[in-house]
């Protein structure tokens, strides 16, 4: 995702001063492509840029980037802005801004509800958290990568609202994985059943997205099914937090929970159907011809 970002905003004459990935391949491939440098410490990233946008996979390595005391983004932050792009526990978001302020640097979460070709047509959903002062100031630079920016409230806040999104979207991923894998064991014709889903209180924005990589056996990841066990997971830390009770959610981490155990967290949500789908017990080799992915 930072990757396709960063091109975008290339693209509309945004000067990409610095990059960093642990993949250092792909940071030099970046930045080739931008003009940047490729750095190898991320306190480098923060002294050459004014504006840092991040974007990692879970909180162990946001505390890392930022907290790390061999080399961290917070080590000449004094001035910067930091934009953090990562479905994130909101904990650490509110933590952050208090780190950044002491560091006299400042810090939003723009969490995305959108996948890579959107981030590089600059199409993304951002929802956005942190003080109204420093949104004002970046929305301009939000604008060019979002067609729908929403300012949601204080640190924390934005979090809460995404980790909703991917709980109630992971939810609508496993269900239509049932439905659809109940259809096959019935015998109906499933591009006819996709069709009268569409038609009927069944459709949902994950039909219009999953059902045939579902049918197709294409997994190819957009999203895979580790982030969304990892997101579904701190929706509910948050309804523990607030004693609400979520079943539905709770069985829908399972189901993400079984994909990684099985060694298939690499592979896109809509995976979760190999696990419903009559006589999918295992995977053939054709499923990972186009992707990264590999069993061990």
């Amino acid at each position: 995702m930072g990757f396709n970002m960063a091109e975008r905003l290339h693209d509309c004459n945004y000067p990409i001063t610095a990059v960093y990935d642990l993949n250092h391949e792909i940071a030099a491939s970046l930045a080739e492509k931008t003009g940047a440098k490729a750095c190898m410490q991320l306190q480098e990233v923060s002294r050459l840029s004014d504006i840092i946008f991040t974007v990692v996979s879970d909180d162990a390595a946001m505390k890392h980037i930022f907290y790390n005391t061999d080399d961290n983004l917070l080590m000449e932050a004094d001035g910067k802005t930091f934009i953090n792009c990562a479905t994130l526990s909101p904990a650490v978001h509110v933590e952050l801004q208090e780190a950044c302020h002491d560091a006299d640097a400042q810090s939003l979460e723009a969490c995305m509800a959108s996948s890579i070709p959107q981030a590089r047509a600059g199409t993304l959903y951002l929802m956005v958290g942190g003080t109204e002062i420093v949104f004002s100031a970046v929305k301009n630079l939000l604008e060019q990568l979002s067609t729908s920016l929403r300012y949601v409230g204080p640190a924390g806040s934005a979090s809460q609202v995404k980790a909703l999104v991917n709980m109630v979207m992971n939810i609508n991923t496993a269900a239509l994985a049932e439905g659809l894998g109940l259809g096959q064991g019935l015998g109906l014709d499933l591009e006819m059943l996709c069709e009268i889903f569409a038609q009927t209180g069944a459709n949902s924005r994950v039909l219009e997205t999953d059902a045939e990589d579902m049918l197709t056996r294409d997994h190819d990841c957009y999203f895979s099914s580790e982030h969304a066990a990892k997101d579904s997971g701190i929706a509910l830390a948050l309804a523990n937090d607030a004693g609400i009770p979520l079943p539905l959610a709770k069985a829908t981490f399972d189901q993400f929970e079984k994909l990684k155990s099985l060694g298939l967290g690499q592979l896109d949500k809509s995976a979760v159907a190999e696990l419903t789908f009559p006589g999918r017990t295992g995977l053939p080799e054709s499923l990972f011809q186009s992707s990264t992915f590999a069993l061990e």
